[in-house]
């Protein structure tokens, strides 16, 4: 039977707009709204296969609910000029993308979707309606589904009810004693959803609730009484119209094809640059892309994480001149190839993602874009498959290429070849000559965008590639790349190192156009990506017995806390449901409620337990217990476990691509996130050992953020208070109090601390009075004395502003570009939002900087003096190493210089360093 997908173009076009960052071309045209909603429409035509579609738009002018209720929507803003102008060139773009665009005066699109809806059913039809409205979910039935594609949520008829507690049949009368604020229909007042569920349940419908209504107790009783007379007409005015007379029959609407010449001329106006691609060629496509990748960039960034639009290309036809290795004279042809190779992309497929375990599988190379190899190497087969053809013996290889992978004058090109490097270290074999990495390229060029080699393909390439779920399965049917047939294998391998070469001849020459990034990239990333993988392999060495202690002894702690919650709640509930603790909390208790879930229920998060834990006993106390729960799940109970069995140590992995400020990211166990503040946190450091005859050293920048913050603002008083030692925090007490620094009282030290940390965040003169429990006046007060004292910090906070919001990103002291996508948003809390990174993430960027050319000094001095002493982790500001006692004055008196001395701030940069029996005792 056909389908029909019906889509609420409006709806989406108003939720682009306001989601996506402020992207424009190079002429400054407003481009977020049209890229967003042709985006989802792109991922709708690959999600679902629809014989026939349109594309619903709200037309101008009034409709027939504005004289039913004068009120209707009248509370809207004005239409935002830069959404405005978008209008006219997306309803261009969707009909030239190929769909039916509907715009009908005097109604609105969801009774358009309603009516067609209907007629669809009628005939037999299946329909798929895309929107984020809620509204249109009444028209769920069976035959029909709601498509969020922003959130990609999936309704049917159960989907509804379990979503909204009642059926699609009841989402009308659950909309009209809610109210629905979007469109200025009020509801009954205080009835949430939950109210509104339990009535709907109680009385069966609206009706029947209203001729009922003096059987409803309470405050919310009165205020459905006092609603009554409304009730009726907000129910017809937030029901969907399924009975129009259109313009336009079921059979106008087919899906269509592109207008190629069209879609031409208004990807190259609005510089969509992996969709011209696809259009024009590669190679056309390139010289565009050149001409405008500097000043796109700047604004085409999407928020880190968010999903790749597919391409529109047909999948798989940039695949073509791939080969299987399976004999010696294949794989000797490929040998000299590779060997002859000014450059190659290299990449492994192995048994596993953990890199300390994962075993070799096979291997491919690329040298000329459109052709690589796949060289298979442990294929067992699958007892499903045809069986797998004789593989070279894995041995006997490694041994042929261990010249070319150990050797520095063979370069090589990979998608994150940290992980690499460890699957032949597995093997014995060290990798050399890394040139270039794909991962590391994409980060430095566009940090907040997402750096997989699907979305990179996607995004620079136009081209959609094999994923591995497609390949190896997903949930408990995955099988194990070694299960794989061998030919598909071919297919999936060789495309890597395809996609690797190709990306590196698109990103490179974007990198070599900007010398300061080039520069980042040759000279602290790539650098640091080393120096990390000799971490990972060094390991840290734990106390298994002393943290199964620290557990035990945190689960009677545990125990306790819960028996004295039960005792304050005046019953046993279940301290990890957010359900019963929200009845406890809101309901038997009595607290006030500080904000509501999605789904109108109080939330319970760890924000609010902090406002509440301010007045209330039981808050404070499931803060405590949350906090304790964590650490014994997450390093007390967890940690021992993670020990390898090979090693006898624990082997964290280090991400260089997570964090936009170029900060490291930590996992598997992520070892950042250890409380230093708390009793029980110090603790869990107390395990990291040291072996013996050995101790753990701890080198620390002092501060660091702020001298920053001083360099970068030259102001005078900050400078000259780190260039004579003096304490900061102290010296911003006698500036901002007025008094010297001699009689500076430790409350007022805090105070200075709490100011100098919180204005390097953008803390607001509201946060400042909450942080310190003072009043906002007084708050505001001490900011304005502390930019008086200090203007050159005042300065540099407007300046950078300025030019964030010209640029559509800031930089670090070395270049780092910190993109800024919501800087020119319309809406005015994540404008502000941006600001405040916009101040912040030079700092923390810089910070991020330093520590790595740090780790970059210690591990080459390391080597060159050959010591034993090795790095082993690298947390915020801090170098943990781990140094045989009779290197110790060695080490210590070199690591203040090495850290010291990798940069020439105007201040300078002090290293604290501690050395102990574990890492606590080396704080």
């Amino acid at each position: 039977m056909p389908t029909l997908l019906l889509v609420d173009g409006s709806s989406y076009l108003y939720r682009a707009f306001h989601a996506l960052p402020d992207l424009r071309n190079a002429k400054g045209e407003p481009t977020g709204a049209i890229r967003g909603v042709l985006s989802m429409l792109r991922r709708l035509e690959s999600d679902y296969k629809a014989e026939f579609r349109a594309c619903i738009f709200d037309a101008k002018g009034k409709t027939f609910r504005d004289d039913w209720y004068p009120e209707y929507k009248s509370h809207r803003p004005p239409m935002p000029d830069d959404l405005r102008a978008q209008i006219e060139p997306l309803h261009e773009a969707v009909q030239a993308e190929g769909w039916p665009l509907l715009s009908i005066e005097g109604v609105e699109a969801d009774d358009v979707i309603g009516t067609l809806t209907r007629q669809a059913l009628e005939r037999g039809w299946e329909v798929v309606i895309s929107t984020g409205d809620k509204d249109l979910t009444q028209l769920v039935r069976p035959g029909v589904k709601w498509v969020n594609t922003m959130n990609e949520e999936v309704l049917d008829v159960a989907g509804v009810e379990a979503k909204f507690g009642v059926p699609p049949e009841r989402i009308v009368d659950y909309l009209a004693l809610v109210g629905d604020t979007v469109d200025n229909v009020p509801g009954v007042e205080k009835c949430g959803p939950k109210t509104a569920v339990k009535w709907l349940a109680q009385f069966g419908d609206l009706d029947a609730l209203i001729a009922n209504a003096d059987k409803v107790g309470g405050k919310v009783g009165e205020n459905l009484r006092k609603h009554l007379d409304f009730l009726p007409l907000g129910r017809k005015l937030v029901t969907v119209v399924t009975d129009l007379e259109l313009p336009v029959q079921l059979e106008d609407l087919p899906a269509r094809e592109d207008d190629k010449a069209a879609l031409r001329a208004l990807y190259e106006r609005f510089e969509f640059r992996s969709w011209l691609k696809d259009l024009d060629g590669g190679e056309a496509a390139s010289v565009w892309a050149s001409k405008a990748a500097t000043e796109s960039r700047r604004f085409a960034a999407a928020p880190a994480g968010q999903a790749e639009e597919d391409p529109p290309g047909e999948p798989g036809a940039h695949r073509g001149g791939y080969l299987t290795l399976l004999d010696w004279p294949t794989f000797d042809a490929w040998l000299a190839q590779i060997s002859a190779a000014d450059l190659t992309a290299f990449d492994t497929e192995t048994t596993s993602l953990d890199p300390m375990a994962a075993r070799l599988v096979g291997m491919s190379f690329a040298t000329v874009a459109g052709e690589a190899a796949y060289l298979p190497l442990a294929h067992r087969g699958a007892a499903h498959l045809p069986p797998v053809p004789e593989q070279l013996p894995l041995d006997e290889v490694l041994a042929k290429l261990k010249p070319w992978l150990e050797s520095d004058a063979h370069a090589k090109v990979g998608q994150n070849l940290k992980y690499d490097a460890h699957v032949l270290a597995n093997h014995g074999l060290a990798l050399r000559g890394i040139a270039h990495d794909t991962l590391l390229q994409s980060y430095v060029l566009e940090s907040d965008r997402t750096h997989d080699m699907d979305s990179l393909a996607r995004r620079h390439l136009g081209l959609k590639t094999i994923p591995y779920t497609e390949v190896c399965g997903k949930g408990a049917k995955q099988i194990g790349f070694d299960e794989v047939a061998v030919e598909r294998a071919t297919e999936y391998a060789a495309e890597d190192a395809d996609i690797t070469l190709r990306l590196h001849q698109t990103l490179w020459p974007q990198l070599e156009a900007e010398p300061r990034l080039a520069a980042l990239y040759r000279e602290i990333e790539l650098p640091a990506m080393a120096v990390l993988l000799e971490m990972e392999r060094n390991g840290v060495l734990i106390d298994a017995f002393l943290l199964a202690q620290h557990s035990e002894e945190l689960g009677r702690r545990l125990h306790a806390l819960e028996r004295e919650a039960h005792e304050l709640a005046g019953q046993p509930f279940n301290l990890g449901s957010p359900k019963q603790l929200g009845e406890i909390l809101f309901g038997k208790l009595g607290l006030p409620v500080v904000k509501k879930t999605a789904t109108g229920q109080p939330s319970t998060d760890e924000d609010v337990l902090t406002q509440l834990a301010e007045d209330y006993p039981l808050p404070k106390l499931l803060l405590e217990h949350r906090g304790l729960a964590k650490l014994k799940s997450t390093y007390s109970d967890k940690l021992p476990r993670m020990v390898n069995p090979r090693t006898g140590r624990v082997h964290t992995s280090f991400s260089q691509a997570t964090a936009v400020t170029g900060r490291l990211a930590s996992s598997d166990p992520n070892l950042q996130n250890i409380p230093v503040r708390t009793q029980e946190g110090r603790r869990i450091r107390a395990a990291f050992i040291a072996p013996r005859d050995h101790l753990i050293v701890s080198a620390d920048y002092s501060q660091i953020e702020l001298r920053i913050m001083a360099h970068l603002s030259g102001d005078a008083r900050l400078l000259e208070a780190f260039a004579h030692g003096e304490d900061v925090h102290r010296a911003t007490a006698g500036e901002v109090f007025g008094v010297p620094p001699a009689e500076v009282s430790s409350e007022q030290r805090r105070y200075a601390k709490v100011i100098n940390f919180g204005l390097i965040y953008g803390m607001s003169a509201h946060g400042l009075a909450k942080n310190l429990g003072i009043e906002r006046a007084a708050a505001q007060s001490w900011i304005d004395r502390y930019f008086a004292r200090y203007p050159g910090v005042a300065d540099y906070m407007e300046r950078t502003r300025a030019e964030a919001r010209e640029q559509g990103f800031v930089e670090t002291v070395f270049g780092r570009r910190l993109h800024l996508p919501d800087i020119r948003a319309q809406q005015a809390g994540r404008r502000q939002g941006a600001e405040r990174a916009a101040i912040n993430a030079p700092m923390q960027g810089t910070a991020a900087d330093l520590i790595k050319k740090a780790m970059i000094a210690v591990s080459a001095w390391l080597k060159d003096a050959g010591l034993k002493s090795k790095l082993i982790l690298q947390v915020h500001d801090e170098l943990v190493l781990e140094v045989p006692q009779a290197e110790l004055e060695t080490v210590r008196a070199e690591l203040p210089k090495l850290m010291g001395g990798v940069a020439e701030l105007k201040v300078p940069l002090l290293v604290e360093v501690g050395a102990g029996e574990n890492w606590e005792e080396a704080h």
